[in-house]
């Protein structure tokens, strides 16, 4: 089984995401042949696009974040879509498409009906303590 990631653009040049859990801005720059300040100013535009920093300070993308700028220069370079379109778009793709509807079940029971059961409890409860103090007073 290949431990690499291919996707592939218009242009049909084939994108190697290697099998690795971060990536450095520079390898993500260079995996997508655009500068490193492109990426940054992508993060103060795309919210999505939130890579963590280590201790240092590096920017630290997972493979998630480096899927979500595949996206976004695919949305920015090849669809054509200005910034505010493409974050629209990705917006639009993260929300589920539909709601799903409820499920056929019973209605929850009413307060009435709560009501009654407790009452039972309650009338079970006086009846098992009155037969224990009977108990208790015919040892005495």
């Amino acid at each position: 089984m290949a431990a690499t990631k291919k996707t592939r653009s218009k242009k049909n040049e084939e994108l190697v995401i290697p099998d690795k859990l971060y990536f450095r801005i520079g390898e993500v720059a260079k995996l997508l042949s655009l500068p490193a300040y492109v990426l940054r100013f992508w993060e103060t535009e795309f919210p999505q696009l939130k890579p963590t920093k280590s201790n240092t300070g590096q920017r630290m993308y997972r493979r998630r974040e480096v899927d979500l700028a595949i996206r976004v220069k695919k949305l920015l370079y090849d669809e054509g879509f200005t910034i505010a379109g493409a974050r629209e778009r990705l917006k639009a793709e993260s929300k589920p498409a539909k709601a799903q509807s409820g499920l056929p079940f019973p209605k929850a029971a009413s307060s009435d009906g709560l009501r009654e059961v407790k009452r039972g409890l309650t009338e079970i409860l006086n009846i098992l303590s009155s037969k224990n103090g009977n108990k208790a007073r015919a040892k005495a």
